[in-house]
């Protein structure tokens, strides 16, 4: 897995929608890169329904949220509609991007870590726990009470 301090490697992939994403596109803006293992599921709604609830205080402060999985861009679309997630879900199907972070679990899919990024691209906080609640107020911690 990558360490704090590093910069967060750069990938294209897949959106929901079917757009192309890039994570350089987020420079200058801190961004919460959160993995996690499969979409619609019950940790996994929790923890994306959370990004949810504070989304406006995220984007108040110009941070961005980009949820990856390895499934598919229509599940990605199903999940994100079902809950009205309003940012970004990378669908990893290849899992390059996941195992570029070094979160590809033994059973082919994400582990539960979300990487808070700063603007200039380097990693500077990983949340690394099973508690799909933690990750939420670890970036809500870093980002939006400083």
């Amino acid at each position: 897995m990558i360490a704090v301090g590093e910069a967060a490697p750069d990938f294209e992939a897949k959106l929901q929608d079917g757009s192309t994403f890039r994570l350089s596109s987020t420079r200058g803006h801190p961004t919460v890169l959160y993995f996690y293992p499969k979409a619609d599921t019950p940790g996994c709604t929790i923890e994306a329904k959370g990004f949810r609830d504070h989304h406006a205080e995220f984007q108040k402060k110009g941070i961005q949220i980009v949820g990856v999985s390895v499934d598919d861009s229509p599940a990605q679309q199903a999940f994100a509609q079902k809950y009205g997630l309003p940012f970004r879900l990378v669908a990893d199907r290849d899992k390059k991007v996941a195992g570029a972070y070094g979160v590809l679990g033994p059973h082919g899919v994400a582990r539960r870590v979300t990487f808070l990024i700063g603007p200039t691209g380097s990693v500077e906080e990983i949340v690394d726990t099973s508690s799909a609640e933690t990750h939420v107020e670890r970036a809500r911690a870093r980002f939006l009470t400083a």
